[in-house]
């Protein structure tokens, strides 16, 4: 059977216990709110003695793999589990592990085994930073990157072998959103007038600067790559770019090619703050934060992308159709070589029924390819089910079941055992019953086949994906929770069906670009017959549009993530459940 991979990641993603304080600056601001969700964030992804690790901001722990895609989690209690974005490198035949840490100094940590839990630490730490990133040369040097903040920049300083700084930190990396569309603020780059009395609590304290944040860097053919995040993780525009230089700290020179990770489109957007590893076969991939914030703005997933560097050195990550599910390479392959899915959404506005539902989170929203809607039940959620119409007898290949975390406040019994961030309080559950679900398909809607079982596999899969032994021939697909976290609601934010529909492809789109402003490019196309999406493609020329943006039922899309002084091509492709009509690529024109 082909390995299939689908961001976001199926793992185990850990329960938070979150209490907003009501606190701003010392002033309280209206009464304490709680919330219990999900949360994994800013990956660190190493390949450490033939074993992928896997570390992420509040996770109490770690997963593991030997293969790169079943993925294994291990609690720890040796490391501090609510400072945020943990940075794991090797270094010097060990792991050494740091996190974020203001206000004290930044400790870190050292494991030559992790799966035996022995991580200890080594250096109390001489200063406080956030979002770290180790990096040791080829010369056995060590250097330390560290930044997260709208005002204060990227820095970097050389560290002694006892982790102790050599000489001054090196400031870096500073935003410049005049000439850098892509690191302005914003879902879809704007920034909505508040509406309710959170949302203004919150933009009482927000700033209109983007977060330069998430440093990681990479060597590749002598040359340095500092990558980085911007601007802001709750938006779908979360990002990574890079600058790059001839040492590890600098002069760095910025990489108009930036983002070279960006995923602002599809059903579960935001590819941000992340890690650039090789694997065994000497592949690149990027591990980064994809974002929910639905439940609270650090609501996130983890997804991982196809990475590599082309002819002239440039980095890039190829996340077209990013969400769509992907065939894991047994050796060594081109990132680039191919650009379409081999298995197609099916389920997109498919007719839904379901055994009950809540106002407002009615069964439709399980089909609409947006990770922030979702179909839910009342509490408790055990034996509801959601089925899909596909409208016709189709080859199903995979199916995938994002669930949703709707009211667990109210179904989860509140935790002691947690860290005051000034205007929030969070803890982690330790454990937590599982969520499992049961698969079916059927032909006719009425006698039916189980596809997944989770009663016998017994894992805990809040992005459960199904990938069949063989394609099958469905029409109808139905999910019923066999299990549920606290006992809460059964809810779904994507029922996802993948595989190849009896339809036409569609016709090539005609696209039109206009440069409307130095950083962004209006693009038009007439509408397809039979398409349901497009994808945007784009980039500093026909043979490298590396960045794309994924939408559903329209025909046009403001591109406002452009550098200022780089010329842009734009290709669309069109596509529905047969396949993928590639574009042809234009320049972008003045307004």
């Amino acid at each position: 059977m082909t390995r299939i991979l689908c961001n976001p990641m199926d793992l185990a993603y850990r329960y938070q216990d979150i209490r907003f304080t009501g606190v701003v600056s010392g002033v309280t601001v209206g009464e304490p709110a709680r919330n219990v969700h999900r949360e994994a964030a800013d990956p660190s992804l190493v390949l450490y003695r033939d074993r992928y690790y896997l570390f992420a901001s509040m996770s109490r722990g770690f997963w593991h793999s030997g293969d790169f895609l079943d993925w294994v989690y291990q609690p720890t209690d040796k490391l501090p589990p609510f400072d945020y974005a943990p940075d794991v490198r090797e270094v010097n035949g060990a792991l050494l592990i740091s996190a974020s840490r203001k206000g004290s100094n930044s400790p870190f940590f050292r494991s030559t085994d992790p799966l035996a839990d022995d991580f200890e630490q080594v250096s109390p730490g001489t200063f406080s930073f956030w979002d770290p990133n180790l990096f040791q040369d080829d010369d056995g040097r060590i250097y330390l990157y560290w930044g997260c903040d709208n005002v204060q920049p990227v820095t970097g300083v050389e560290l002694n072998p006892d982790l102790t700084p050599i000489g001054e930190p090196v400031e870096l990396i500073r935003a410049d959103t005049v000439v850098r569309g892509w690191e302005r603020l914003g879902e879809n780059y704007v920034v909505p007038e508040p509406t309710t009395e959170r949302e203004r609590i919150v933009a009482s304290f927000a700033s209109s600067a983007p977060y330069i944040e998430g440093a990681w860097m990479t060597r590749h053919d002598g040359r340095y790559y500092l990558q980085y995040a911007a601007p802001a993780t709750q938006n779908n525009t979360y990002a990574d770019g890079y600058y790059v230089g001839d040492s590890p700290l600098g002069p760095f020179t910025y990489a108009t090619a930036s983002p070279f990770s960006s995923k602002p489109g599809g059903f579960a957007p935001g590819a941000g703050h992340g890690s650039t590893i090789q694997d065994k076969h000497g592949n690149w991939w990027h591990a980064a934060t994809m974002r929910i914030s639905v439940n609270g703005a650090f609501e996130r997933r983890l997804g991982v992308f196809p990475a590599g560097f082309d002819a002239d050195g440039v980095l890039t990550c190829n996340q077209n159709f990013a969400d769509y599910p992907l065939a894991l390479p047994d050796g060594p392959f081109d990132p680039w070589a191919k650009i379409t899915p081999e298995w197609m959404l099916l389920s997109y506005r498919s007719s839904v029924t379901a055994s009950s539902a809540v106002p407002g989170h009615e069964p439709a929203l399980a089909a609409d390819e947006d990770i922030q809607t979702w179909w839910a039940t009342a509490a408790p959620g055990v034996g509801e089910w959601i089925s899909l119409d596909l409208g016709a007898v189709s080859t199903v290949a995979i199916v995938q079941v994002n669930l949703a975390d709707h009211e667990l406040a109210v179904a989860a019994e509140p935790i002691e055992e947690g860290a005051d961030g000034g205007h929030t309080w969070r803890g982690i559950y330790r454990e937590h019953t599982p969520a499992l679900v049961v698969v079916e398909g059927s032909v006719d809607g009425e006698t039916w086949e189980i596809l997944h079982d989770g009663r016998v596999e017994g894992a805990d899969r809040p992005h459960a994906l199904i990938t069949l032994d063989v394609p099958r021939e469905f029409r109808f697909v139905r999910v019923t929770a066999a299990s549920l976290p606290f006992d809460g609601a059964f809810a779904v934010s994507g029922l996802r069906v993948f595989g190849r529909a009896g339809v036409a492809l569609p016709a090539a789109a005609e696209p039109r670009a206009v440069r409307t402003e130095p950083r962004t490019a209006h693009v038009s196309w007439p509408a397809v017959d039979g398409a349901i999406g497009y994808n945007v493609r784009y980039g500093a020329g026909p043979d490298a549009l590396y960045r794309s943006w994924l939408v559903y039922d329209r025909n046009d899309l403001d591109v406002p993530s452009l550098n200022a002084e780089e010329d842009t091509w734009f290709a669309v492709d069109a596509f529905n459940g047969a396949g993928v009509t590639v574009g042809e690529a234009v320049s972008a024109v003045p307004a």
